[in-house]
This record gives C-alpha cells, structure tokens and sequence, in this order.
C-alpha cells in the first residue's frame, strides 16, 4: 500500500511539474499573436519603416512582403551584408498612394511618346520619367529646371504583373538635357507611375499617373517639385513715393511767397492814411 501511495505522489507531481513548464511557455507566444500592420504611405508618397531592436534585412522583407533583393535596391544606405542597420533607422519599403495629400493645382504630367524606330521591337515598351526642380512652381518644365537627385519613381502593373522602383538623378547628357530615370523592357498594359519626391521638397504636380502604354513605345513623362527654402522676392517700392517731398517744398514755398506778397500790399496800403492824419 505504502508502494502505490507514493507511485500516485510521483505521478500528481509529475503533472504538476509538466503543466508548471508548459504553461509559461505557451503564455510567452502571445505577442507573436499579434498582427502587424504595414506602415500607411506619408504626405509624399513613401512608405517608411522604422527599425527596431532585434529587426535584420531578411525579417524586415519578409515582414513587409518585399523581396531581400528589392529592400537593398530601395536603400542604398544599407551593406551588402545589413551590418550598419541600427535601431531607429528608416528603411523605404515602397511608393503608393498617400494616406492624407491634396496636390498644389497644377496640370498633371502629360506622357509624350517617341517616334517608333525602324526596327523591330520585343512586344516591350520603356517608361522614362524626370523629376525636375520647378523653381517658379507652375508644374511646367523650363529649360533651366533640372532633375533633382534622391526622389524615388515606381511603376507598377494595375494587375501586379510587373513593379520596378528607381531612384532620380540630376545629371546632364551630351546635349545638356537631363538625364531621365528609365524603365525598360516594360511590357504592354496599363500602369501606375507613383513619384516620391526627397526631403526638403513638395510636389507642384499630381504625385501619381495612370498610364497606358504600348509595345514599341518609348513613353517620356516630368514630374515637378519645388524647395520648400524658396520665398517671395520682396516688392519693390514704387518709384513715385519718392516724389512726394518736392512736391509738398514746392506748394509750401508759393504759400510762403503768397504770405509775404499779402504783408507787403497791407503795409502800402496803411502808408496813405498815415500821412493823410497827419495833415
């Protein structure tokens, strides 16, 4: 009897050992549990990720559903290795539509297309986009607006088909054009062209384009930002303020001739009965 009391001893402190460890454990996946959320686009476009302890690039990807390849390509602030990637870094996921913007009025960008080449093409088209540094902020292009460095263009397939994502430039050709950020061998269909224009800058355009392209076509398109440094010259003063003065020294000098002209004809005018009484 003895023996069977402390076999069922064993056996209840087993099963309260067992559930003493298993327990905590399975409290301790909760927070796995919780969903996560994509970070929402900003004003201009982009979609940030803030790094936080313990992140690496390949957890990042794949947390956000991008591939390696392309959280790199957006990033170029990052080694090859991801052995800079810090606390509190902010890494570009991606461009889409932003959560709360309304674009200064200005025309939208107007694509133009190339001539076709007497060569046969592949059924793929290429999409070239500028984003230039419109200084009077009318969304058109001058000659002397130039591209602006570090804005991100992407182009993405409405069906999700195909997506690429670039970084601007501001570089001139042999003919002191700008150099415009190219996507080739862009197959036919239709496509959202998205614009994130850098630090420092606000779009004078609309930030998005829906595009439809054919194969064959070589599709040209400019997007506008302006710094946000730039000011109103201040007004200058009309010339004719100045001429007040000369004006005023004049009317006061016939006044004062006036005055004295009126106090010599009264002194005259008393000489006669003077000499008058005195007869």
């Amino acid at each position: 009897m003895n023996r069977r009391f402390f076999l069922t001893l064993s056996l209840v402190a087993a099963l309260v050992a067992f559930f003493a460890l298993t327990l905590p454990a399975q409290a301790s996946l909760d927070p796995q549990l919780i969903q996560y959320a994509t970070p929402t686009p900003q004003p201009d476009g982009r979609i940030i990720y803030i790094v936080k302890e313990g992140d690496n690039c390949i957890s990042i990807a794949a947390l956000n559903g991008i591939g390696l390849e392309q959280l790199y390509q957006q990033n170029p602030q990052l080694e090859t290795d991801c052995s800079n990637l810090v606390p509190g870094m902010e890494l570009l996921l991606g461009i889409g539509g932003p959560a709360s913007y309304t674009p200064t009025p200005g025309p939208s960008p107007t694509p133009t297309i190339a001539p076709p080449t007497p060569t046969p093409f592949s059924g793929t088209t290429a999409v070239c986009i500028l984003l230039y540094d419109d200084l009077d902020g009318n969304a058109t292009r001058a000659e002397t607006e130039f591209g602006i460095e570090g804005g991100q263009v992407s182009v993405t397939d409405i069906n999700g088909a195909y997506t690429d994502t670039k970084s601007t430039v501001n570089q001139l050709d042999a003919d002191a054009e700008p150099i415009r950020t190219c996507f080739d061998d862009v197959p036919e269909g239709t496509y959202n062209v998205s614009i994130a224009v850098p630090e420092g800058f606000n779009p004078t355009s609309e930030i998005t384009y829906r595009l439809d392209v054919k194969a064959g076509e070589t599709v040209m398109m400019a997007f506008g930002a302006q710094s946000k440094t730039i000011q109103a010259e201040p007004e200058t003063p009309e010339p004719q303020a100045t001429g007040k003065f000369p004006v005023m020294g004049v009317l006061g000098g016939i006044l004062l001739l006036a005055g004295v002209g009126m106090g010599w004809y009264a002194l005259q005018m008393r000489k006669p009965s003077s000499k008058f009484k005195g007869r």
